[in-house]
């Protein structure tokens, strides 16, 4: 293994997380739960190469390719490769989940057209629900939970309850700066709180090494933090840009894409301005933003 290598960790019996350093712009984790005898793949990956490496990684660890795929939500880093596995596998995720990738389509591309994507055919979940369902693998219970507008509308957290493991999606980025314009800030924090209540001992992010439940607070310290920003940004009549490029990271400086501050800060002032969770953002704007924070290149997908 080498630090730039999708790696195995297997913190239970018949568990692993698929982990893809560093984390960053397009480079989500996955994981997968099986008995032996049938298995559940948790997320995909954004180029059909990583998502066939994925597909390796479980035949590798002595698993059946799975029946069944269960997506966090709709972005294109965590669903591309759900092509890769159906259609024997079928395709399971939250109905507005559903809703996005259909709408989204080819969007990764683009936002990154010199991205070698590979033959990616948008394969949204086949089975949706709308609260909570729950699933079985041999022994294992597998409870699929929608958390409310948080990362994005869509969300689904997969949580095992025997195992003491949760894969969060996107609700948290272990060593990585939130991104909340597809979602809602206070609904992350919700999302926090429905994270602590699961008292998980291990925690699998949709992006960043295996973590603890200690990510929770790291990411509230965060949310609470662009919240603030944007009430002080908002009362001295500045921009979202504005306030982000006068802002003080502090302990977040050394988290992987700060320049998605900007992004975090467009959500917060929505919010504040009274648009509902989850109402859609100038995405173009959005993209516009970071690139200014990001010393005026265009933030890079890497994978």
């Amino acid at each position: 293994m080498t630090a730039d290598k999708p790696y195995l960790v297997r913190p239970a019996a018949g568990v692993h997380a698929y982990i893809q350093p560093d984390g960053g712009w397009c480079l989500n984790n996955a994981g997968f739960v099986s008995d032996g005898g049938r298995t559940l793949l948790v997320d995909t990956a954004a180029t059909e190469r990583r998502a066939l490496a994925l597909r390796d990684a479980v035949s590798a660890a002595g698993a059946p390719l799975p029946r069944i795929v269960v997506n966090t939500h709709h972005h294109g880093d965590h669903t591309y490769g759900n092509g890769v596995f159906t259609p024997e596998a079928l395709v399971l995720g939250h109905e507005n989940a559903r809703a996005e990738q259909l709408a989204a389509g080819h969007q990764l591309e683009m936002i990154w057209p010199t991205t070698d994507f590979g033959a990616i055919e948008i394969t949204p979940p086949t089975l949706t629900y709308s609260d909570r369902m729950t699933l079985h693998v041999g022994e294992t219970e597998v409870r699929v939970i929608h958390p409310g507008v948080a990362h994005t509308t869509g969300d689904s957290v997969v949580w095992l309850p025997q195992q003491q493991v949760v894969f969060t999606g996107d609700l948290v980025f272990a060593e990585g700066t939130p991104f909340l314009a597809m979602g809602s800030l206070a609904g992350s924090l919700r999302a926090l709180e429905l994270l602590r209540s699961l008292d998980a001992q291990t925690v699998v992010p949709g992006h960043g090494p295996l973590t603890d439940p200690s990510a929770y607070e790291a990411t509230e310290r965060y949310l609470r933090y662009v919240d603030e920003l944007a009430r002080e940004g908002r009362s001295k009549g500045q921009s979202p840009l504005e306030t982000a490029r006068g802002a003080d990271l502090g302990e977040f400086a050394a988290w992987r894409e700060s320049e998605r501050l900007v992004a975090n800060l467009h959500r917060a002032y929505s919010e504040q301005e009274g648009e509902p969770a989850g109402a859609p953002l100038d995405i173009v704007a959005v993209l516009r933003d970071m690139t200014v924070m990001n010393g005026g290149v265009p933030v890079a997908c890497h994978a």
